[in-house]
């Protein structure tokens, strides 16, 4: 699925008032991480993930993987931030016609 720039300024403002919950250390992308992303999302639908890092395309690799491994979609990426969204049937965010 890939959301218009109508979804996508939706979604933005939506986690606009959110705080990460999951934070990326120096251990990198591991298992563990990505369940509890899956598990965030799971419960939120909308969330943010702080990737540190000093390398822009290492965090732009981390999400990207981030993005193959649970199978949701980016948002955008503001600075060591990420914003990611599960489309879910039943979920509380119903996304607006493309």
């Amino acid at each position: 699925m890939q959301l218009s720039n109508k979804q996508k300024n939706f979604l933005k403002a939506q986690a606009h008032p959110l705080k990460p919950v999951v934070l990326l250390g120096n251990n990198g992308l591991t298992e563990g991480v990505i369940a509890e992303i899956e598990i965030a999302l799971d419960h939120h639908e909308l969330i943010k993930v702080k990737v540190l890092g000093e390398d822009r395309e290492e965090r732009q690799a981390i999400c990207d993987a981030i993005v193959r491994e649970t199978g949701c979609l980016l948002v955008q990426i503001i600075g060591k931030t990420a914003v990611l969204f599960m489309n879910k049937p039943d979920g509380v965010i119903t996304l607006p016609k493309a």
